[in-house]
């Protein structure tokens, strides 16, 4: 069964100008973009050819320190912030992914990646849950929440892409400017070798009335140190 919402009281927020600054701008987003090297996690992923590997892999440490940083399990429910204000910031206890897949056709769909902290678990999970998109009928459709997993009313997601073609240096995504958006968004891009280095483009979009530079820039430290030491979570 799924557990009562929880709720931030933005009244004691040491962030609290800054949420009530942001929240009602009409693209609240703002972006990274950097470069992180995988030559680590490529090696490790080299002594293990699995399905999906190097790309779940990416989607499982991102999603790891998603979970362990609260502001990426902040969601944005109701609008404004003065008298009459419905405006209200949730805390998900788990935070799951929705990727996109792209179908033999050139037309792509999207794929729910449940979290789990195991990563052999989650990439069984991915490889299955990706194949059903390139073999589903087309459209932007998702698969419904497995039925099983009682906590699933309570996951955030954070949107995923993968541009294998291009080695990016900046990204912007499309979203519409109105309603109650908040979902983090990371794009992966063309891995390009420099030597010993494997960068990876990463490009992060979060919502400014939920977060700032620092909770930005610490989470992408994080990620960089994950991919960066494999050892300490690609075997689970």
């Amino acid at each position: 069964m799924a557990s009562n919402p929880q709720y931030l009281d933005t009244s004691r927020w040491s962030r609290r100008a800054a949420f009530e600054h942001f929240v009602g701008f009409e693209q609240p987003f703002f972006s990274l973009c950097t470069r992180l090297d995988v030559a680590a996690l490529k090696a490790a992923l080299a002594r293990r050819p699995e399905p999906g590997g190097l790309s779940l892999a990416c989607h499982h440490a991102a999603l790891r320190i998603a979970n362990e940083q609260q502001p990426f399990r902040l969601r944005l429910e109701g609008q404004g912030t003065g008298p009459g204000s419905s405006a209200r910031v949730r805390i998900h206890p788990r935070v799951d992914a929705s990727t996109t897949v792209l179908r033999d056709d050139d037309s792509f769909g999207f794929a729910q990646l449940r979290w789990q902290p195991g990563f052999t678990a989650f990439r069984a999970q991915g490889v299955q849950a990706m194949q059903a998109v390139r073999d589903g009928p087309p459209g932007f459709h998702e698969p419904p929440p497995d039925p099983a997993d009682d906590a699933a009313s309570d996951a955030a997601l954070m949107y995923f892409t993968t541009l294998p073609w291009v080695h990016f240096s900046s990204f912007s995504h499309a979203r519409a400017l109105s309603g109650t958006d908040s979902v983090p968004r990371i794009a992966f891009g063309r891995i390009d070798a420099d030597g010993p280095r494997q960068w990876l483009p990463v490009a992060l979009d979060v919502h400014h009335a939920l977060m700032d530079g620092v909770h930005a820039g610490r989470y992408l430290q994080a990620l960089e140190a994950a991919l960066a030491t494999p050892a300490d979570w690609l075997d689970a």
